[in-house]
């Protein structure tokens, strides 16, 4: 059986990256797609050829690979699949409107439906330097939903990472969708019953993450926190936060799991699809505090891993955060159901049953 593993563009390294790379190592012998590669920012994909799109071809594609959703669809398209039994596709927007062989199967492993599209008022806040083009920008896009939802038919099966996006796609692309929740690299999170006097967040700052509304709320109590990555909403959070709050930008892998382990508390204030940053912070047996709607819960059990505040507000993060302090928390039962539920075995071993089946039921060998 022959096998293509496709991926929106491979520019960041984010959630979604982060399980396709699963998926690559998983199905080693498969064939790489994507539209942009840059191999220096995304994830290590080895000596591995990735096969990409005419975009590819553009200078300025990899820095600025939003600017061309437009052509998405058509790059896409123009990929040679034809050889290929079954193809998977990683898909929070385009790849999962590719073509394939009749009697091939296609299984589009959705990390949510395509957001930009369908949340436009949120894109345009996250990204205010295009935000003069808006009249432009909602005609464009208009027609680009119809698009989204005929390509969106091009999947003969949908894996949700959520309960919230199985619940999307239903709903927008009238498909079906089973839940299997994504898992985290487990064997990286190393486990700490220590705990520093610190807090963490760990986030792209986009203005949907909610950050404001954290340094707000750090800023009131007083206690320190650490903030990593980098994005639109960095100077101006800088601007607002006191000497509390510390911003550290980009740190690797390793410094990003040591910080993890040893943090009292890992802070997400976004509606998130799914969210792999809670379960890493439980696989390092730090428990967490999260706005409790979208995926965390899927993740979460509140007064166990973490504690869910109700709205997205100051005050009702920090009546989480003085609760959570008050708690009594066993570290080790919080690492336990991360590796329990989320990780690569429990992952791949749900994976590998559903594809069978479905090749079984396909009659592809």
């Amino acid at each position: 059986m022959k096998i293509a593993l496709v991926h929106d563009y491979l520019t960041q390294r984010g959630g979604a990256e982060r399980v396709f790379e699963l998926l690559c190592k998983h199905f080693p012998s498969a064939d790489i797609y994507t539209s942009v590669f840059d191999r220096q920012n995304t994830i290590d994909l080895g000596d591995r050829k990735v096969h990409t799109t005419f975009l590819q071809n553009i200078p300025i594609s990899r820095k600025y690979f939003r600017l061309f959703a437009p052509l998405y669809y058509t790059a896409f398209n123009s990929l040679n699949l034809q050889q290929y039994d079954l193809i998977l596709s990683s898909s929070a927007s385009f790849a999962k409107g590719v073509k394939k062989r009749p009697d091939a199967v296609h299984i589009c492993f959705c990390h949510n439906i395509t957001r930009f599209l369908w949340d436009t008022k949120t894109y345009l806040r996250e990204y205010g330097a295009y935000s003069f083009l808006k009249p432009l920008i909602e005609l464009v896009f208009q027609r680009m939903r119809q698009q989204d939802i005929i390509y969106a038919q091009s999947p003969d099966y949908y894996i949700a990472n959520s309960t919230t996006v199985a619940k999307r796609i239903c709903e927008t692309y009238k498909k079906d969708a089973v839940v299997v929740n994504y898992p985290i690299a487990d064997h990286r999170f190393t486990f700490s019953d220590q705990k520093d006097n610190y807090c963490l967040v760990s986030s792209r700052h986009l203005s949907y993450k909610r950050l404001d509304i954290i340094v707000d709320a750090f800023n009131d109590l007083d206690l320190k926190l650490f903030i990593t990555g980098e994005g639109p909403e960095t100077k101006r959070l800088q601007a607002r936060a006191r000497p509390n709050i510390q911003f550290l930008g980009h740190v690797s892998d390793r410094d990003r799991c040591n910080l993890m382990s040893r943090a009292k508390f890992v802070i997400v204030a976004a509606l998130e699809d799914y969210g792999l940053v809670p379960i890493e912070a439980n696989a390092s047996g730090t428990p967490v505090i999260a706005y409790g709607a979208g995926g965390v819960l899927d993740t979460q059990i509140s007064g166990l891993t973490g504690i869910l505040f109700e709205t997205q507000t100051v005050e009702s993060l920090k009546n989480a955060i003085i609760k959570a302090q008050k708690t009594n928390w066993d570290y080790s039962k919080i690492r336990e159901h991360a590796i329990s539920n989320f990780s690569e075995l429990v992952f791949f071993k749900k994976v590998d049953q559903i594809v069978e089946e479905i090749c079984i039921n396909r009659e592809i060998t």
